[in-house]
C-alpha cells in the first residue's frame, strides 16, 4: 500500500515537474493541459476527470479494475495540481531544463513503484491492454494509435506539445522497464516476483 500510493503521489508530482518546466508534458497531459484551456478547470481537476471517462471504457472491453485503478485516477491530479500550486513560475533555462530532467526521471520511478505494487494498471495502462485483447491488434499498434490521438488532440485544443514530450516518449519505456524490475515485490515463493506473476529469469520486463 506504501509502494502504491507514494507511487501514485510521484507520478502526480512528477507530471507537474514537466508541465512546470514548459517544454511539453507527457502524451496524455497533453490532452489535459488543452481541456484544462477550454473548460477553464484545473489541469488536476480534468486529470481526473479524463481518467474517469476512460475507466468507463473499461466497461464494454471487460476489464475489472483494481485498487490501483481507481486511486491512480484521483491521487495522480491531486498531486499534480499540488505541485503546481506549491511551485513558483519558472521562465529561465537553468531552472527548466533541471525540473524537465527530474520530471522524466521521477515519472520512471514512480510507474515502476504504483505498477510493482500489483494493485491493478492504471486507466490509460488497462484501455491499451483490454483493446488488445479485444482487437487481436499489437501492444506496440495500440498504444501507438492512442498516444498519437491523444497528443494531436491535446495539441489541436490549445495543449503544448515540445521537445519534452519528444524525450518522454522516447525515454520512459527504458526507465519504467528499470525501475519496474527494481521496485519488484517478492512472492512467498522466493523464485517468482509479484508484479510479473512467474519465475524471475523469465520476466515479461527482460530485454
Amino acid at each position: 500500500m506504501v509502494q502504491l500510493y507514494g507511487g501514485l503521489a510521484l507520478y502526480g508530482v512528477s507530471s507537474g515537474l514537466m508541465i512546470e518546466a514548459g517544454f511539453g508534458p507527457e502524451p496524455w497531459n497533453v490532452l489535459n493541459q488543452g481541456l484544462s484551456e477550454l473548460t477553464g478547470r484545473s489541469i488536476g481537476v480534468v486529470s481526473i476527470v479524463v481518467g474517469a471517462a476512460v475507466l468507463l471504457l473499461w466497461i464494454p472491453l471487460r476489464q475489472r479494475p483494481g485498487l490501483g485503478t481507481v486511486s491512480n485516477v484521483i491521487v495522480c491530479g491531486l498531486a499534480m495540481d499540488a505541485v503546481l500550486a506549491l511551485l513558483p513560475d519558472t521562465r529561465t533555462l537553468a531552472v527548466r531544463v533541471p525540473l524537465l530532467a527530474a520530471g522524466i526521471l521521477l515519472n520512471g520511478v514512480a510507474t515502476g513503484l504504483y505498477i510493482s505494487a500489483a494493485f491493478g494498471p492504471g486507466p490509460r495502462d488497462g484501455l491499451m491492454t483490454g483493446l488488445h485483447a479485444r482487437t487481436g491488434r499489437s501492444v506496440r499498434l495500440i498504444r501507438t494509435s492512442i498516444e498519437v490521438t491523444v497528443v494531436a488532440t491535446g495539441f489541436a485544443l490549445g495543449g503544448t506539445v515540445g521537445v519534452g514530450t519528444v524525450l518522454y516518449a522516447l525515454s520512459i519505456g527504458p526507465l519504467a522497464q528499470y525501475f519496474l524490475r527494481l521496485f519488484a515485490l517478492p512472492s512467498r515463493d522466493a523464485g517468482h516476483v509479484a508484479a510479473t506473476g512467474g519465475p524471475a529469469e523469465r520476466a515479461i520486463l527482460q530485454p
